[in-house]
């Protein structure tokens, strides 16, 4: 079994990241998150690169979501503040990325992975494909104002609560009808859809890409509220440890939530 890994390769006027962990549902590591930041980063340095996607390996799902072993550690809220601003600088270099981005979701596309498809330009996506962010029905956590705004965006403010406040999985076809995915491919065809939505991508103007992405972004993250105290709250709760400790032990159970 490889270990978890993301990779990245450049090919002509293309980037493409690969999330590589397919016997967890390609779970996001700590090392592949900061991995994604990195080469994030690197194409947005390279002039170059005018179109990048973002694409689990297996086929069975894009991201599952992140492993939260090192939750079981946490202690106190300020460890979860800590970690959401680092979730919030590896998404912040994916915000910024200037070229096209686009997000191939085959099957899941949870937590993690919802964030980071709703962070790219279009996204295509297999029938089978479903999108969700149930913490409020695993570990009990919450997202920093930064993915909310992002997530919210993207998908709209009510089915974002759909998939928050009630731990609904949304299908591609739902989505297709919201906007949100740009298509619906079959498996043997994604590969060619996938071709020449880069392939148009490749053709627009550079710059006239870069100012209208970063005009969004500015739009999207204008403004947020400082909500460190909420999160707080929530990563130091007992609720939040007793989420993880059932999600750890995969008892399969919604856990029994006091509010404290």
């Amino acid at each position: 079994m490889s270990a978890a890994q993301l990779l990245f390769e450049r090919d002509g006027h293309a980037a493409h990241i690969r999330f590589d962990n397919p016997s967890a549902h390609n779970a996001l590591t700590g090392e592949m998150w900061i991995a994604l930041r990195d080469a994030a980063r690197a194409i947005a340095a390279d002039p170059a690169i005018r179109v990048a996607t973002f694409r689990g390996v297996g086929g069975k799902a894009f991201i599952s979501g992140t492993d939260i072993s090192k939750f079981a550690d946490f202690t106190t809220g300020a460890q979860g503040v800590a970690y959401e601003r680092e979730i919030d600088e590896c998404m912040a270099a994916v915000d910024a990325i200037p070229c096209t981005t686009i997000a191939i979701v085959e099957g899941w596309a949870v937590g993690g992975g919802l964030n980071i498809s709703s962070a790219c330009d279009f996204r295509i996506a297999t029938s089978d494909a479903r999108f969700g962010s149930p913490i409020g029905r695993t570990i009990g956590n919450c997202l920093s104002a930064a993915s909310v705004a992002r997530i919210g965006a993207a998908v709209g403010v009510q089915f974002a609560k759909r998939m928050v406040l009630l731990g609904q999985f949304l299908t591609a076809e739902q989505l297709l009808d919201s906007g949100f995915l740009l298509q619906i491919v079959e498996r043997d065809a994604i590969d060619a859809e996938v071709a020449a939505l880069c392939a148009r991508a490749i053709e627009n103007a550079p710059l006239t890409t870069r100012v209208t992405k970063e005009t969004i972004r500015r739009m999207t993250h204008a403004d947020l509220p400082a909500i460190e105290d909420l999160i707080d709250q929530v990563y130091g709760s007992a609720d939040f440890r007793r989420g993880v400790g059932d999600f750890l032990a995969r008892t399969k159970r919604v856990p029994d939530w006091t509010g404290d």
